[in-house]
């Protein structure tokens, strides 16, 4: 599995790659075919997916990384059949290309493939950890625009949530991914947000357990206040790795989530300066951090932390946030609705969907 300075690296060369393609070709008369023009983000329609219903048949596929264990797709087909679900594996879901899950043309022929197909209701990625950004120029757009459909994961998955919301308006999920732990909470906030269709309230649980305060899951205020807005965001390296492109959604006025996983400080600090020269960080009306699991500033002296960058690049906007929310990569996390309008609330630590995510 690529480390996160690794996936930067090749996002990078992967776009390189991109640019030859975006030259206007010559046809055969000597007239120049000019791209097709550019969405304008801001005028995108918001498009909310039907809802999961018991006895859907879910697609299942992987976008990125290969999937080393398969029995993490066992347990994936059994923890769908105990909630009533289906799960229909996409075509490549076994392949292996280094240390990607197949081809990219496989890949994303399996991804559109599910959108197009009328017997998947909604699509469960599988696993993340690096690839997903390198279907973006070969993912079917129409099918995928005139296929609305419920479409779940987080970390590397940031790539698609993103870019389905920005080139379609379609509200998408950053939830546990397939081989993610099945455990009640994780099931829970799934089924109230894509199932139910729930407005619900993002909160960590205050569960004291053996201890006489809460010690686990707790939030803490970096700027204090309310904020409202379109909730846009997901993992901090995959998001900076498609900066530039034609597949970011507008960030203007948004409330803006953030995680990660295994980055030293100073590469999240480098990664938050360039959402800042990107005129992201100082368009959004708030922001909430999740976790960065592992990102310690290590031994020794010499090291920002996390609290401190957050500080540095966060609480310098002057809006409202908070971090220590209930997503990322840990055990038990929230379905976060990408797309849709939210309430931050900085003091008590929610997030408040305004409204539904389905229809």
């Amino acid at each position: 599995m690529l480390s996160r300075r690794q996936a930067i690296t090749t996002a990078s060369a992967m776009m390189s790659s991109i640019v030859p393609l975006m030259v206007p070709a010559v046809g055969t008369a000597g007239t120049a075919k000019r791209p097709p023009p550019r969405l304008d983000l801001k005028s995108l329609v918001t498009v909310k997916p039907p809802r999961i219903v018991a006895g859907d048949t879910i697609g299942l596929m992987s976008t990125s990384s290969a999937n080393w264990d398969l029995i993490d797709i066992d347990i994936l087909l059994e923890a769908l059949a105990a909630l009533g679900l289906k799960g229909k594996l996409g075509r490549h879901v076994y392949d292996r290309y280094g240390y990607l899950a197949g081809r990219d043309t496989d890949r994303a022929a399996d991804l559109s493939a599910l959108f197009r197909d009328p017997e998947v209701k909604a699509i469960h990625c599988i696993r993340g950890g690096w690839g997903a950004a390198r279907l973006l120029p070969l993912l079917d757009w129409a099918a995928i625009a005139a296929n609305p459909k419920v479409l779940i994961g987080y970390s590397d998955i940031t790539a698609l949530l993103l870019s389905l919301h920005a080139k379609t308006g379609l509200v998408t999920f950053h939830g546990p991914n397939g081989a993610s732990e099945w455990n009640r909470t994780n099931v829970d906030w799934l089924q109230r947000v894509t199932w139910k269709g729930e407005a619900v309230t993002f909160a960590n649980p205050k569960d004291i357990s053996d201890t006489i305060v809460p010690s686990e899951d707790r939030t803490r205020i970096i700027t204090p206040g309310k904020a409202r807005g379109k909730l846009l965001g997901g993992n901090l390296t995959v998001l900076t790795a498609i900066l530039g492109s034609p597949y970011v959604p507008d960030f203007t006025d948004s409330i803006l989530f953030l995680e990660d996983i295994d980055e030293a400080p100073y590469r999240i600090d480098r990664m938050l300066v360039q959402m800042k020269l990107a005129g992201i960080l100082d368009r959004v009306k708030g922001v909430v951090w999740g976790t960065c699991s592992r990102c310690d500033p290590g031994q020794g002296f010499g090291s920002l932390t996390i609290p401190d960058i957050l500080n540095d690049h966060v609480k310098s906007l002057g809006v409202p946030a908070y971090y220590g929310a209930m997503f990322g990569h840990i055990p038990r996390q929230f379905t976060l609705p990408v797309g849709v309008q939210v309430e931050l609330d900085a003091d008590a630590g929610t997030l408040t969907m305004l409204e539904s995510a389905v229809a």
